[in-house]
C-alpha cells in the first residue's frame, strides 16, 4: 500500500520553520524567501508556500501583498494589546474555573506542569521552559470545556512564543526568572479564585515590561548588524 507521505510535508515544514521563527534564528520582519527555504530544506516550492500560509493563520508569519512572506514584525502598541489581551482573557478563565465543581484533576494537572517548568528551568532548557509555562495556562481553558475560549487563548499563546521564547532566555542568563504557579495553584486548590484571577493577571502585567524591553534590544541589535551591510550594498 502507497504511503502518501507528502501530505504531511507542509506541516512537518511549517514546524521547523516555526521554530527557527520561536527561537529568533529567522528574526522579526525578515522576509521569508520561498528559493532559500526550497535550499535550506531541500524541497518544492508548493510545500512551502502552503507551511507559509499556515503560520500566516497562526499569526506568526505576515503576507505582504507583491512582498511576500516575512516574520511578523510587532510595535510596542501591538505587543501591549496582546499582553493586555492575554490578561483579561486568562481572568476571564478563571471565572469559568469557578464554576466547575471538581478541581482535582485540575489542579493535578497543574502540578505536573510545574515540575516541568522547575525541571526545565534546572537545565535551562528555554523551549521546554516556554512550553511548559504554554500549557499551564492553557490547562484552565481545556478543563473549562470552553472550546473557543481554548482555541483563542492557544492562537495568543502561539503569536506571542517569539516574545516569551526572547524574555525567557534573556531572563535566564540573567537569573532573574520568577513564577507565579504555586500561588496560583494554591488560590485554585482553595477555591480562592478572585486571588487567582489576580495572579494571572499580576504575572502578564509583570513580564510586559520586560518583553517590551528584550524586544527593543533585539530590534536595535539587528539594525546594527544589518547597518553594515546596507553600507556595503
Amino acid at each position: 500500500m502507497d504511503v502518501k507521505a507528502p501530505a504531511t510535508i507542509p506541516y512537518f515544514l511549517q514546524e521547523q520553520i516555526r521554530e527557527l521563527i520561536v527561537d529568533g534564528t529567522i528574526r522579526p520582519g525578515q522576509p521569508l524567501r520561498e528559493q532559500e527555504l526550497e535550499q535550506r530544506f531541500g524541497t518544492s516550492r508548493s510545500p512551502i508556500r502552503e507551511a507559509l500560509r499556515l503560520l500566516e493563520l497562526s499569526g506568526l508569519v505576515t503576507h505582504v501583498q507583491r512582498k511576500g512572506f516575512r516574520v511578523t514584525l510587532y510595535s510596542e502598541t501591538q505587543i501591549r494589546h496582546l499582553y493586555l489581551l492575554r490578561a483579561e482573557l486568562e481572568a476571564y478563565c478563571i471565572r469559568q474555573v469557578a464554576e466547575m465543581d471538581d478541581l482535582a484533576p485540575l489542579v493535578a494537572e497543574l502540578r505536573d506542569y510545574e515540575e516541568v517548568v522547575a525541571a526545565a528551568l534546572t537545565r535551562r532548557d528555554v523551549r521546554a521552559y516556554i512550553g511548559g509555562l504554554r500549557e499551564f495556562y492553557l490547562a484552565g481553558a481545556r478543563h473549562t470545556g470552553n472550546a473557543p475560549l481554548a482555541s483563542t487563548l492557544a492562537k495568543l499563546y502561539e503569536q506571542v512564543e517569539p516574545l516569551r521564547y526572547l524574555l525567557a532566555r534573556q531572563s535566564m542568563e540573567l537569573g532573574g526568572i520568577h513564577g507565579y504557579t504555586s500561588g496560583i495553584i494554591e488560590a485554585l486548590d482553595g477555591r480562592d479564585f478572585e486571588r487567582a484571577a489576580e495572579l494571572t493577571r499580576g504575572y502578564v502585567q509583570d513580564v510586559l515590561p520586560g518583553i517590551l524591553q528584550a524586544y527593543r534590544h533585539a530590534s536595535e541589535q539587528d539594525a546594527e548588524e544589518q547597518a553594515p551591510r546596507l553600507r556595503r550594498a
